[in-house]
């Protein structure tokens, strides 16, 4: 599964794109770097059921942004993903 298609079955599950749950995380002051990923992980799993993988996917764009690594870019395998920038305004709303 690509990091994109994560974000979009998170979506689907919870009515949430990944901007609202960056926003969600920021109120709660879970942006701050020094905000362990545990505490997100256990947050998403407790308010939304979401596993670990769903969490991790998550913890990545309210950390780190929507940027991601290549290594997948481009590629033929089950993980790639069509852009290093992932898309957090909702799957609906792609240009």
């Amino acid at each position: 599964m690509s990091f994109q298609a994560y974000l979009d079955n998170i979506e689907d599950k919870t009515g949430l794109t990944p901007r609202a749950f960056i926003e969600l995380a920021k109120e709660r002051g879970y942006d701050d770097p020094s905000v362990k990923t545990g505490t997100i992980v256990e947050w998403l799993k407790q308010d939304y059921d979401l596993g670990r993988g769903h969490a991790m996917a998550l913890v990545h764009v309210i950390k780190k942004g929507p940027g991601i690594g290549s290594k997948h870019v481009g590629t033929t395998g089950t993980h790639r993903d069509e852009s290093d920038t992932l898309w957090l305004d909702g799957k609906n709303n792609r240009p």
